[in-house]
């Protein structure tokens, strides 16, 4: 989930300084898509027996620019037009476990005389912890115990190889890893999921996160027979920073002994960058949020249950009057029921596997790309395309700032587990939230509920992300696990737009359509000048991507494999040990934050939420009766506390203005 890198030169080699210089700064400014939360370099000098090490809470850019990072660069390239071998490793973050805030828990990491970087997360961190006990923790940050174990197995046998095995193999999650020791000439590269290439040749090793990344290198400083060459998951090296020899590590065999000579303690020279490290932003709500202990921030939620069981609703299925655009015959029953066609697996599954057939690489190269939240249908689906359709898929995560850890959690079990690379671009985090808080300040003086999509508007890029996703990868084919289950017509009907029941996808909106949204949203920028901000293009753009992007080589898994509820939550629950939130027992659409938030606005002004729609389509496909779907909103539709409370203090504002203002909004149902 974050970007790692390196450059490593042999000693008394022929290579240019401004070579060394080029290719490690913009091998780390490329991979700034994969985090800009913070960032650090550290570069190690054998001769002085030291580490430089220059980190902080701001991207990979600015470090760059830094004083520091240019001292610690013109130090490590003295030493080595002495002869001595050039060593630089760094990393850039996209913040999940432990916040960017304190400074011992950016990377590079120092643990045991161990400098470590790390890409992904791993899951079972707490428990290592516990099993391992006579070893002292003292961050917050998951990397820590990675290094903490390798370390302890060394001590026993001084075996690097068998070291790196028995640790790897006790992680749960996902682990793409470089690691430098105060007492050994050897540098390890490691990954059981596959996210990490390297260039290698007799003077130089080059290592970064994604092949996409060394491959713009090649082509930018015109490297001449220059090969990326991909670590394959659960496999790693073992490479001596003198002689340049390898040692290939397979996780699942650590048997061989692997000895180096022993050096000297390293002194460890570190600058922490902007020096903000004194106050702590946790990002998970479950680390910090007690409901025993809010309830008077819990009590200012509105519950109008009562109220809304009242409200009329449709007898086959359970669209409530307040639904935009509804209306009922004689019989009770909505329009919505009345033109819905059955769209439960429309061909085959065989089908399917004919038509991705051709793109099917029997190199051992990837040839798909699933987009990948984390969520259970994504989940789902990456799981059948890896082992049911035999496809060798790279999973694409888009994090635009409301992904939480739990889904980032999910992402690195999943991945972990079935070794796929996880490809994740991020987005300016800070500003994507800086976005949503301008807008929903906005919305707040003149509450509209068709303006609630632009709260998610960021998060639309993922349709242009995966497709340069697929340009930059070579690979054509990308299947979507998008659920036609989730239609959700009432998003776009309180902006005035009929519902199109003919529509191709969930997501399609015909010409005409499109049009008249784009009226509506124009009307209300020109009637509430609070929407003209800084995301206005960003919202423009999401219009485009989702809309107006051409898309091809693409299809959606479930045309052609049947959705099952039951069938999805055993996979994810028992072969995953997939984790659920804390405040509700659903497993869908659990690692956005947003949608506890505009759930609860929907709910409490038009006494319903997503839940509805969704369990009246699987009435309508005969999945669940109608008395099963209502039993399963009255307990979805509860208020998910942590969530949303998390959500609104993540963006900047205050819980209990923000849950008032909602509360007084005129409700579509009587609440008496």
């Amino acid at each position: 989930m974050c970007g790692i890198f390196g450059v490593i030169v042999k000693e008394n080699s022929a290579i240019a300084t401004g070579f060394i210089t080029k290719a490690l700064e913009n091998v780390a400014r490329l991979s700034i898509a994969r985090g800009k939360d913070s960032s650090g370099l550290v570069f190690k000098n054998n001769t002085q027996d030291n580490f430089d090490l220059v980190k902080g809470d701001i991207p990979v850019y600015e470090i760059l620019k830094s004083e520091a990072y240019k001292n610690a660069l013109k130090n490590a390239l003295q030493q080595f037009e002495k002869g001595n071998t050039f060593q630089a490793i760094g990393h850039a973050r996209l913040v999940t476990n432990g916040s960017q805030l304190l400074e011992v828990n950016n990377q590079p990491v120092i643990k045991d005389g161990i400098i470590g970087i790390h890409n992904g997360i791993i899951v079972n961190a707490d428990e290592l912890w516990k099993q391992h006990s006579a070893l002292k923790r003292e961050y917050e940050i998951d990397t820590e115990i990675l290094l903490s174990l390798v370390r302890n197995k060394l001590s026993v046998n001084n075996s690097l190889d068998k070291a790196i095995c028995e640790t790897l193999q006790q992680i749960e999650g996902t682990v793409s890893t470089a690691l430098m020791f105060n007492d050994r000439d050897e540098l390890v590269i490691a990954t059981n999921n596959g996210s990490l290439y390297y260039i290698l040749n007799d003077q130089y090793l080059i290592f970064a996160s994604e092949e996409f990344f060394l491959k713009s290198l090649v082509k930018k400083l015109n490297i001449k027979n220059a090969s990326v060459t991909p670590l394959k998951a659960f496999t790693g090296l073992i490479f001596n920073t003198r002689t340049f020899v390898k040692q290939n590590i397979l996780q699942k065999s650590p048997n061989k002994q692997y000895v180096s000579q022993l050096h000297p303690e390293f002194k460890i020279g570190k600058v922490n960058l902007k020096g903000n490290f004194d106050k702590e932003v946790v990002i998970d709500p479950s680390v910090f949020i007690n409901r025993a202990n809010e309830k008077h921030l819990y009590d200012l939620l509105e519950n109008n249950e009562d109220a809304i069981k009242k409200v009329k609703r449709c007898t086959k299925c359970l669209l409530p009057e307040t639904f935009p655009f509804i209306y009922y015959d004689v019989k009770g029953e909505c329009n919505y029921c009345k033109n819905y066609k059955p769209k439960v697996q429309i061909q085959s599954f065989d089908k399917l596997k004919e038509l991705v057939a051709p793109y099917k690489r029997k190199d051992g190269h990837p040839d798909c790309i699933v987009p990948f939240s984390g969520g259970r249908d994504s989940t789902y689906s990456l799981h059948i395309i890896k082992e049911e359709l035999g496809l060798n898929p790279i999973a694409f995560t888009y994090d635009w700032g409301m992904v939480t850890d739990l889904a980032r959690r999910n992402i690195a079990r999943v991945c972990g587990k079935m070794g796929v690379e996880n490809i994740v671009v991020s987005a300016d985090i800070n500003w994507k939230r800086e976005n949503i808080r301008k807008n929903i300040i906005a919305w707040l003086k003149t509450p509209h509920l068709g303006m609630i999509p632009l709260f998610m508007a960021g998060d639309k890029y993922f349709f242009y992300y995966c497709d340069r996703v697929k340009k930059q990868t070579g690979i054509d084919l990308n299947i979507w696990g998008i659920n036609h289950l989730e239609n959700t017509d009432f998003k776009t009907g309180f902006a005035g737009l009929p519902p199109k029941f003919d529509k191709k996808r969930i997501y399609s909106l015909s010409i005409k359509n499109q049009l008249n949204l784009f009226g509506f949203v124009g009307k209300n920028l020109i009637r509430n000048p609070g929407y003209i901000n800084q995301s206005v293009f960003d919202s423009l753009g999401s219009f485009a991507v989702r809309y107006l992007a051409p898309k091809k080589d693409y299809f959606h898994l479930f045309d052609y494999y049947k959705w099952d509820e039951k069938e999805l939550e055993e996979l994810i629950l028992k072969e995953y040990n997939w984790e659920k939130a804390i405040d509700t027992n659903s497993t869908w659409r659990i690692g956005d934050g947003t949608v506890s938030f505009y759930n609860y606005i929907y709910y409490t002004v038009a006494g319903f939420t997503e839940n509805d729609t969704f369990r009246s389509n699987q009435v309508r496909e005969g999945i669940i009766t109608r008395e099963e779907a209502l039993k399963k909103i009255y307990e979805e539709n509860k208020v998910r506390y942590e969530t949303l409370r998390w959500y609104i203090e993540i963006i900047g504002l205050d819980f209990k203005e923000v849950i008032t203002a909602i509360n007084k909004i005129p409700k579509l149902y009587p609440k008496n």
